[in-house]
Parts: C-alpha cells; structure tokens; sequence
C-alpha cells in the first residue's frame, strides 16, 4: 500500500487537513507500506514557502512522518507537459479564451457537480489566436468516444471507492474541464492523475469533498493508460458555525493550536478515535 497526503501551500493547514492526513498515514502505516508527501505548489499566484515549511512542522507536530524526500509538482512540470502533448496529439485538447465572466453570462451554461459547467463556447474554433492568453481544454464527449477500458459489470469507466463501492464515472457531467489553465501549467484534475501514477499511489484517501473530481481523474487515468488507485473518500468536518473547513471560510489553523501550546499527538489520537475539539463535528453527524 501507498497513500499520501498532497496540501497545496496556498494557506496553513486545518482539522480538516489533519484529518485527512492522519487517515492517509495509518492505512499506510497499518499496512505496512509507504506513506508520501506531496506539495502541490503549481499555482504561482498563490502558493508560498512560508505555508509549506508551516505544513511540514504542522505534520511533525501531529506526529505523522512520510516515507523518502518531499515531492514538489512544481519539480515536475515536464510529466504534466507530456501527458498534455498525449492528449493534444490525440485531438482531445482546444484552447479556450473564456473567462468565468463570459461562461456565467451564457445562456446554455449547464450546471455540473462543481458549478457551471463549461458549455462549449470555445470548442471547435476555426482559427484561433494562440498570442491570446488562454487555457486548453479537454474535449470530454470525444474522449468518451474512443474504446476506452471496460471493467466491473459492462461498458464504461468505472472506479472504486471503499465507503461508496463501484461507481461508473460519468465525467460528462463536469464539461470540458482545463488541463492547462492561463496562469498555471497544469491544473489540480491533470497534475494529481498524472503525479499518482507516478508515485505508484495504491489508495487515495481524502475528503468527500473531491469525490466528484474522481469521475475526471478515471477518465485520465483511461486516457493516458494510467492505473486506477482505490479511493477512501472520507467524512468532512464542520466548524462552530456549520459550514465545512476551508480555508477560504478562515477555517482555525493547525498553526494557531500549535502555537497555543495544544498537544498535536493527543489530537491525532483524539481523531483516530472520532473525538473531536468542542464545536465541531463531521458532516455525517
């Protein structure tokens, strides 16, 4: 078994994170395999060195080491750049000049498990101008198409998650989702397929709240003739107010408590075991 716990750096980790991290470290640990860190610092505009070195010493402070050297995605652009040369040689990718502006103002914008999703306006441009900022696309109908893996039960993609157990991706419900967005060489769905495959990650274990990016990263995984991990897509956790952690919603650091002088090993423990700090609670309760 080979799990990980893969932060992004753009702001210091939550209980949620802890969470979600303790649960990647054990199944490893338990299993005796490899538990690995990965730092998904692509997004230049707002990644910072400070929040990674707050990410390792929030992990050490929990108790929770990982196995060989950090990876860093920012590291491995060239692997994200050949799965995107793949896929545009397969004429799957279109560049797309759209703005959220411009997809939120049109009429036939569906809606999808993440919002509005991305109706088409770009996909079969005559000439474009590729000196225009832009993102690429990917053309998931024409993907469908192709005689991707079968398995489990009959045609389709299909993938497998511990709790949720066999799920036929249905990727078509997302749009044409960006591998390549205008500020960033890859985006989150393509960088982390592509970097699982590569750390030969057995298990994923994160939160439900990226279970419906799943249906996108098994048709990548069909795609790029990737192997598909087993996923463990775990409760979520709530704040004193109701609304999930994030850290956009300035969820209370791990930094904070930290440096309150709380015990990070007690806590971990005190998550293994469901116990939560007053106030909060997970999202099954």
């Amino acid at each position: 078994m080979h799990t990980r716990f893969a932060p992004s750096p753009t702001g210091r980790l939550h209980l949620g994170h802890a969470l979600s991290a303790t649960r990647a470290h054990d199944c490893a640990r338990t299993a005796g395999g490899r538990f690995s860190l990965r730092i998904e610092d692509i997004d230049g505009t707002r990644s910072r060195p400070e929040h990674v070195e707050a990410i390792l010493r929030d992990l050490e402070w929990l108790g929770l080491g990982w196995d060989g050297p950090v990876t860093f995605q920012s590291q491995r652009l060239n692997l994200y750049q050949q799965a995107l040369d793949r896929l545009r040689n397969m004429g799957l990718l279109y560049p797309c000049f759209c703005t959220r502006a411009d997809i939120a103002a049109s009429l036939s914008a569906p809606h999808g498990p993440e919002g509005t999703a991305y109706p088409g306006i770009c996909r079969g441009l005559a000439a474009p101008d590729l000196t225009r900022p832009h993102s690429w696309r990917l053309d998931v109908a024409k993907a469908l198409k192709l005689p991707l893996s079968f398995s489990q039960g009959g045609r389709g993609i299909w993938w497998h998650d511990i709790f949720a157990g066999h799920i036929r991706a249905d990727p078509l419900s997302h749009g044409d989702i960006i591998l390549a967005r205008k500020d960033a060489p890859a985006s989150y769905h393509l960088a982390a397929t592509v970097d699982d495959a590569a750390q030969g990650i057995t298990h994923i274990v994160r939160g439900k709240d990226l279970f419906g990016a799943t249906h996108i990263h098994r048709l990548l995984q069909a795609l790029l003739d990737l192997p598909t991990p087993e996923y463990r897509h775990h409760e979520l956790l709530l704040g004193p107010d109701g609304q999930r952690l994030a850290k956009r919603h300035g969820a209370p650091t791990l930094e904070a408590m930290r440096l309150a002088g709380e015990d990070g090993r007690a806590l971990a423990d005190r998550l293994r075991e469901g116990r939560l700090p007053v106030g909060f609670r997970s999202a099954k309760a």
